[in-house]
């Protein structure tokens, strides 16, 4: 795995800005469905992945010796994980993609309301 710079971040945020971008314009619903289903997979979408890198920050920091132990830091620690939790809330946005794509179709003939990220 290539090593990780915030350069490589930013690129994956600008990603997800052009999906914006683009989700603006008005696009096929069908087709933008399937952009967007990769972001909501109940196992690997952006609510989950996001919980997760949160709690890991939240670990990195409280486990590194050279952050001060501080009421200020454990609560900053705190709220990260709070974050992380509600964040891995949002994982049943999945089924609301499952309840458009029945009204809207499959893009890839599947059954009705089987989510192709599963």
């Amino acid at each position: 795995m290539p090593a990780l710079t915030p350069d490589t971040i930013h690129a994956a945020t600008e990603t997800l800005s052009d999906l914006t971008d683009y989700l603006r314009e008005n696009p096929d619903p069908v087709e933008a469905l399937a952009l967007v289903e990769p972001l909501l997979d109940e196992y690997t979408g952006l609510p989950i992945q996001l919980a997760d890198i949160l709690r890991a920050l939240a670990r990195t920091l409280q486990e590194a010796p050279d952050v001060p132990r501080t009421a200020q830091v454990d609560l900053l620690i705190t709220e990260l994980r709070t974050a992380a939790w509600e964040q891995a809330d949002q994982h049943a946005l999945h089924y609301v993609l499952d309840d458009l794509r029945d009204l809207y179709g499959s893009a890839d003939g599947s059954e009705p309301g089987g989510c192709l990220c599963r």
